[in-house]
């Protein structure tokens, strides 16, 4: 841990984490003696007014998330935002970022890229967040949970994303760090075979600008030309994932209209 961040969990006069078994584990080790009070999603709001009401005192506070940064997929953006709002002086106290440590070590161009955050686990919104990784042209970074890791790869790959580069980071500056490079499709096939555990960012290689679906007649065209060298719908559809990019009901929604459309 950084001295400055050492010295100001010894200097301040209260301490809010978003895990108060982990961040008073922490003080214990580090001799700071100081007022521990919990501030997570699920009362962020609540515990806002009680801040302001420290800060308004003259009292100084600090902020800590666990395993990670205060508002960066973590909580701590309402109480930031509503301190700066009431004229209170906001200062950063870095440490490990899962982030910025995946960037460095992906061999990705990091000059510019997007954070997508954690992995919505359903519907539309996973749908979405899937659309949006597609369209990606930039290096992309993401947070996925360890027992889902194989399954977003899986989707991933029916969503025509299987040749999409990509690193697994986990455990990213702890013991047992690790990262693995491949394609999406040799990820998923990688880690199908173990059991995946601790904390996992993901990096993404940018997708080719102008990398955007073809014209449906061209879709239809290709489907035509299968269809009658024998490949059956489900095949069409796989095809039509992997050479255009499609989503896996894009695809399939294709190669059903190739099936109804009157043969020329």
């Amino acid at each position: 841990m950084p001295e400055r961040a050492v010295g100001v969990l010894r200097s301040v006069d209260v301490c809010y984490a978003e895990d108060t078994r982990r961040t008073g584990t922490l003080l214990g080790r580090l001799d700071a003696n100081v007022p521990l009070r919990s501030l997570h999603k699920h009362n962020e709001r609540a515990r806002v007014d009680e801040l302001l009401a420290a800060l308004g005192a003259g009292r100084s506070v600090a902020l800590v998330s666990d395993a990670g940064t205060p508002t960066v997929s973590d909580p701590g953006c309402r109480a930031v935002a509503a301190a700066r709002e009431a004229g209170h002086e906001v200062l950063a106290v870095p440490g490990p970022s899962a982030v910025l440590a995946a960037l460095s070590v992906s061999g990705f161009p990091a000059e510019r890229f997007r954070f997508l955050g954690f992995v919505p686990r359903r519907g539309g919104e996973r749908s979405a967040w899937i659309d949006d990784l597609r369209a990606c042209t930039d290096t992309a970074v993401a947070f996925e949970a360890p027992g889902r890791l194989v399954a977003l790869l899986d989707e991933l790959t029916e969503a025509g994303l299987g040749e999409r580069a990509a690193v697994v980071c986990r455990e990213l500056t702890k013991l047992h760090e690790e990262t693995t490079a491949g394609s999406v499709r040799a990820l998923a096939s990688a880690f199908a075979a173990r059991e995946v555990r601790g904390e996992v960012t993901v990096v993404f290689e940018g997708g080719a600008a102008g990398n955007e679906a073809p014209d449906l007649a061209v879709l239809m065209e290709e489907a035509r030309h299968w269809s009658r060298d024998g490949l059956r719908r489900r095949e069409i559809a796989d095809r039509l994932a992997a050479e255009f990019g499609l989503s896996r009901n894009e695809a399939y929604r294709v190669s059903l209209q190739v099936q109804e459309a009157p043969s020329e």
